[in-house]
Order: C-alpha cells, then structure tokens, then sequence
C-alpha cells in the first residue's frame, strides 16, 4: 500500500505542528510542509528561524509516526546561488524530511541542470532527494524538458516529479511519463479537474491553487498515469479547494482527499 503524504496546500491555514496531528488522525503516513514561498510574499508554515514550531512538528512526529515527507520550495532562476538555502536545509534536516519540491524558472537548460546538480549537491548530504516539477507556466512546462534537465544534471538524488494536475494541463503523455526511469521518481502528487483544459495562464493558474477537484472528480487519467510510473512512490495529495475547505472544513477536506485518492489508486 501507498504512502499518503497531505500536501501543504491542501491542510492550509495550519501550522506544521497541526498538519501532522490532523494527518495522523485522517490516516495520512506523511505531510509536505512550506518553508519557503511560491512567490515572493507568498504563504509558508514558519518554519525557518522558528526553532519551537520545528521541535513542536518533531515532537508530534515522535507521538503519531507520521513523517515529514516533502518540502517546499525552491525555484531556480538565472541567478541562482545554494548559498541563501542554507538555513532552508538546515530545517530540512531537521524536520527528517526526504525530499524537497523545485521549480525551473531559468530558460536557459545548460544552466538550469548546472544549477539544478549543485542543488542536488548541496541537499545530498541531508539524506534529501532535489525532484523538480513541470508545469505548465514554468520554464520546465513538460516530463520531456523535466527529465532532459534532470538527466543532464547527472545527480543520483535528483528527480522528476508528476503532478496528476500540470501532466494533464501540459503536452505530457503517458508516454512521456513512462519514459522516466523509476529511480528519477521518489514521489508523485495527485488531485483532479474537469478534463476541459483553460486556455489562458489566469485560468491554469486558478485551477493549480484555489479549485482542484477530489480523485474521480473529475475528467484526468489518474490512474493511466499512476500506472505509467511503472513503480509505486509516495503519493502527496495536493488538493487546494477554497469553496470546498470553507464548506467542508479542513478536517473534512483532507478526510475526503485521502478517502477519495485510494478508491482510485486501491480499487477493490
């Protein structure tokens, strides 16, 4: 059986210390927290220079077992140096965390694999894989340009990381995403949506942060492409839903988001 990590986006607004009690109490084995932001400003768990809410998240990992899977994120862009992440992995390894989410935001490929294995270095040492997402409004909009950055960064922790959501809103195939070899993937994330795909960047935009949709919800292939990664991960179950969690509350959302990823990934 999987193991289910509650993503970031999905059990906000809590804090880290009360996502691993709400996922131990869902039957989540894991969660994804945020220690840096998507976009400058941007939301995170307050976990940097905040040594309390690290000891209070470890403290709730000793009594539930559940882990810190993931964490985000790190985008890389043209002028990218490992330096400032310092502090960022520091609370990585002491969170124990496995992975770390990256972005590509740099158009030039020679040195965004170039950045991308000196990053791999820098996290290799806290046990931390480095799994880079494709998106579609990023500069790694595709599993073909992921994988080829991946690849040519020739680092053994650096990854490839489907999300169900970007797979389908991109020219990925199923194809393309069987053509990751399994030791580039070290988790996977899954949520749904209408099968009609937006044909603006604000549209992409509203789906991927305030309106995914529950596993069998919608119109995506999950399950072709859970099975196209020919290798079972960790599965992050990224479901931000803004009317949703108001009407449902959090407890309830993650409950079903949970509930309604292993009908479609364990059917009977």
């Amino acid at each position: 059986m999987a193991v289910y990590s509650l993503a970031y986006l999905t059990a906000t607004p809590l804090g880290a210390p009360e996502m691993i009690s709400l996922a131990a109490r869902c039957g989540y084995g894991a969660v994804g927290v945020r220690a840096l932001p998507a976009m400058a400003g941007g939301d995170t768990n307050g976990l940097i220079g905040n040594p309390a809410v690290v000891r209070e998240t470890m403290a709730r990992v000793r009594d539930t077992g559940v882990k810190v899977f993931d964490v985000e994120i790190v985008r890389i862009g043209e002028g990218f140096t490992v330096e400032p992440l310092k502090p960022f992995l520091e609370v990585c390894g002491a969170l124990e965390a496995r992975a770390i989410l990256v972005a590509c935001d740099d158009a030039d490929e020679s040195r965004m694999a170039a950045s991308f294995a000196a990053f791999c270095d820098a996290a290799a040492p806290y046990g931390l894989t480095a799994d880079l997402e494709f998106m579609p409004w990023t500069k790694a909009p595709d599993a073909k340009t992921a994988l080829r950055i991946v690849q040519h960064a020739g680092r053994p922790n650096g990854g490839v990381l489907v999300d169900t959501l970007h797979a389908a809103r991109s020219t990925t195939t199923l194809a393309d995403i069987a053509a990751i070899p399994p030791e580039r993937l070290h988790y996977a994330q899954i949520c749904d949506a209408p099968a009609e795909v937006p044909t603006t960047l604000e549209g992409l935009l509203h789906t991927a942060r305030h309106a995914r949709l529950l596993p069998g919800d919608g119109g995506i292939d999950l399950k072709g492409m859970f099975d196209s990664l020919r290798v079972e991960v960790p599965v992050s179950i990224e479901l931000p839903n803004d009317a949703e969690k108001a009407k449902r509350g959090v407890e309830a959302w993650a409950q079903a988001a949970i509930d309604s990823a292993r009908r479609v990934l364990e059917p009977a």
